[in-house]
Order: C-alpha cells, then structure tokens, then sequence
C-alpha cells in the first residue's frame, strides 16, 4: 500500500529529528546534550521529540527495530535449498561488498564508536537490542523448523549464527575506529568471513534448510 501523505510527513519528521540529534552527538557527546537543545535545533517543541523517541538513547540508535529483525529477516527470506547460516553469511557477504554502512564500512564510522563508548547507557541499550536480535533469531528458527517448546537447539543456532555476526561486526568496527580505509576493511572483512565459515561444522550448516518448492 503507497504510503500516505501523513505518513510520509511523520516519516521525515522522524528522520529529521534523529538526523540532528546524531549530528549534535557526534559533535559533543550523547552525555552532553540534552533534550531541550535537541528539539531546539531540529526546531520542533520537546513534546514533539518525545512523540517519536521514547528515550534519547533511541534518537541515536534509530534503527533499533531493524537491528532487532535484521538476522532474522534474512533467515526468513532464504532461498530453497538455503540453510539459516547460509542465508546469514549471503548476506552478510552482500553487505560487505556493497561496503554498506549498516555493517560500518563508511567514513565517520569511527566517531559513531567513540560516542557510544564513551555513553554507558548508550553501550547498555546496544547490548539489549543485540539480545532480542537474538531472541527473535531464535523466535523465527522454531518457527521455521517447528521446534517443540522445550527443544533447546533453535537457541543454540541462534548463538551460533549471533556469533557469525557479532565476530564480522567487531572486526569491521576496531578496524574503522583505526581510521582505515572502507575499501581495504571490506577486503579483509571478506577473508574473515571465510575464515569464519571453515569454523562452521556440518551440523551447523545443515541446520533449518528450506525446502525446495
């Protein structure tokens, strides 16, 4: 369904807001900025920025929801013949190639580090949406394979495919916050990945591979 007048204006509202509270962030620190100088900058009242943002933890990590969904999503669009793991590294290797600054490989990535380092409450509210990442990656594998409740495995797969992950993410962020180049982290982020996939046993592999139509 096209997306209505009112929900397009809300939608750059929203991104307008976030936009400049990131800018503010990165300038001065998540610690030093407030609510008030936020929606004073964005020129919006400070009950506008508290309709789209519940904390300001969320103006800086906006794409929490996506954050959330993101394995799982692609768990759930793999190919037939595809397994849960083998979607997630497909994509994963996408996303590097393409140099996507959803994994880091952009300039300034750098700066996106250091403030959420130096914020305690911003480095909690990552590690709480990286563990509902996982919850519900693990959500969608017992669905996928029609798990019974007590069955323990889609939560030991969902590690598994978190670590796949978290290992490329890190990599990908100590080397950008070394002020390298996008491109030659990209190369070398690709030869983790493989690295990463010869780790990856059988079991593993075979885990949650949809059926062919």
């Amino acid at each position: 369904m096209a997306e209505g007048l009112r929900e397009r204006k809300k939608r750059r509202t929203r991104q307008h807001i976030s936009d400049t509270a990131t800018g503010l962030f990165m300038e001065r620190g998540f610690e030093d900025v407030t609510i008030a100088e936020i929606a004073e900058a964005a020129d919006v009242s400070v009950n506008t920025v508290y309709n789209y943002f519940a904390t300001k933890e969320d103006l800086f990590l906006d794409r929490g929801d996506d954050i959330v969904e993101q394995l799982a999503r692609w768990v759930r669009g793999r190919d037939a013949g595809e397994s849960a793991v083998a979607a997630v590294l497909r994509e994963l290797r996408a996303e590097i190639e393409g140099m996507s600054p959803r994994v880091g490989l952009v300039s300034g990535y750098d700066r996106f580090v250091l403030v959420v380092h130096n914020a305690a409450s911003l480095r909690a509210s990552l590690s709480r949406l990286q563990r509902r990442a996982l919850e519900r990656l693990e959500e969608e594998l017992r669905t996928e394979t029609g798990a019974a409740p007590g069955d323990f495995l889609p939560a030991l797969m969902a590690g598994q495919i978190g670590w796949v992950h978290q290992c490329v993410m890190e990599f990908v962020s100590r080397e950008m916050t070394a002020c390298r180049d996008p491109r030659e982290v990209s190369r070398e982020a690709l030869g983790v990945l493989d690295e990463i996939e010869e780790l990856l046993g059988r079991r593993v592999f075979n885990y949650a591979v949809r059926a062919s139509e």
